[in-house]
């Protein structure tokens, strides 16, 4: 755990994300949230201006990235070598996927943790 001013913070809290209760640290919160988004979502205020929508569009965009990464590891090995695709890229690809796997999952962790956070100060 990393120790801030007055609160101890997970390791998956993101950096670009101020500790929760310094000055300006939920503007920092929702910058974080909308940068994990395609950028056509910058523009529903709806959405980048409530801290739960936010969250909780962020966690379902992650879940869906997940998916799409889980489908391309698990049928690199089938579907890659009939579309003559080398071995050598297939075997660089699997490790690709196995790392985002594992980045997602951490980015996962840490919105679910900024999420947590938003909602106690909306409180």
């Amino acid at each position: 755990m990393r120790q801030t001013a007055s609160t101890t913070l997970s390791p998956d809290w993101p950096c670009q994300v101020k500790t929760p209760g310094t000055h300006d640290w939920e503007r920092t919160a929702m910058r974080w949230l909308r940068d994990l988004l395609p950028a056509r979502y910058g523009s529903y205020s709806t959405l980048t201006r409530s801290p739960v929508l936010l969250t909780r569009h962020a966690q379902l965009q992650l879940q869906h990235e997940m998916r799409a990464v889980r489908v391309a590891l698990e049928t690199s090995r089938a579907e890659l070598p009939a579309m003559g695709v080398a071995e050598t890229v297939i075997e660089s690809s699997i490790r690709m996927y196995a790392v985002e796997l594992q980045q997602l999952g951490r980015l996962s962790r840490a919105v679910r943790l900024v999420g947590d956070a938003l909602r106690v100060t909306q409180s």
